[in-house]
């Protein structure tokens, strides 16, 4: 399985990841944060599922220009999956003929050219080769983590973002075998616990809680770092010596075998 990282700054050398995408094996998107921004626009069209955590701006704010870009009707479309929550602020605060064309009624009037699908938590779907289990989050908006399972291999990956101090998503990966990856946020720097208390996001300090509740060494990748915060979260989390977390690097692509 590979999991490529989209960047989303432009004009500097340096990479950052201010908008939210994961695409898996070219076809499945996590989030659409910069989804409609990936080049060159191929990549774009190989991407048949797109997965919403949540309906948070830096995880949908391109899915529109997407939609726009891939524009192809009939049962091959774009689907779209999120929960009941994500659906709705999808119709009611994105598409809805002031921010952006009710691209929903067009897709249901004419030869459809979006589909949306509803998940439901811890109810898996396949599509191209993937299960796909979503896991409830604590965060102030329903959200969901992803479980990946590329199934002619068992490989697994998890996505844990956003998120604060949360039970379920541990306990479930602790019974995957497979798991050979997980993509965990820590958004804001120690000393500003409260806010990340009151957003639902993780800190350095709460990231190595987090992990405590795993039961086995899996290599993780730090995703989600606030840009305005960067310098000292990373710092904080350089500070913990953990060896198997690493920082996740936007543009890059990572393997799981």
């Amino acid at each position: 399985m590979k999991v490529h990282i989209v960047p989303s700054s432009v004009g500097d050398s340096n990479r950052h990841q201010i908008l939210a995408t994961y695409v898996i094996n070219d076809s499945v998107a996590i989030d659409a944060g910069v989804l409609g921004l990936l080049s060159p626009l191929d990549a774009q069209r190989r991407v048949r599922h797109v997965f919403l955590s949540h309906s948070h701006l830096d995880h949908v704010a391109t899915l529109p220009i997407f939609i726009d870009n891939v524009y192809m009707y009939g049962p091959d479309c774009p689907s779209v999956w999120g929960n009941p929550q994500v659906l709705e602020t999808l119709q009611r605060d994105i598409f809805n003929d002031r921010l952006w064309p009710d691209m929903i009624r067009l897709s249901g009037e004419e030869s459809p050219f979006l589909q949306l699908n509803t998940l439901s938590a811890e109810q898996p779907v396949e599509v191209e080769g993937l299960r796909i289990t979503p896991i409830e989050l604590k965060h102030v908006v329903p959200a969901f983590g992803f479980l990946v399972e590329e199934i002619a291999t068992s490989v697994a990956v998890m996505f844990v973002s956003d998120t604060g101090p949360s039970e379920r998503v541990w306990e479930i990966a602790n019974q995957i075998s497979g798991l050979r990856g997980i993509f965990l946020e820590a958004s804001f720097p120690n000393s500003m616990r409260w806010l990340a208390d009151k957003a639902a996001h993780l800190t350095p300090q709460l990231f190595r809680e987090e992990l405590t509740k795993l039961k086995r060494s899996i290599p993780v990748h730090v995703i989600h770092i606030k840009l305005a915060f960067e310098n000292p979260t990373l710092n904080e989390l350089r500070d913990l010596q953990l060896s198997n977390v690493q920082i996740a690097e936007p543009g890059t692509t990572l393997e799981f075998n």
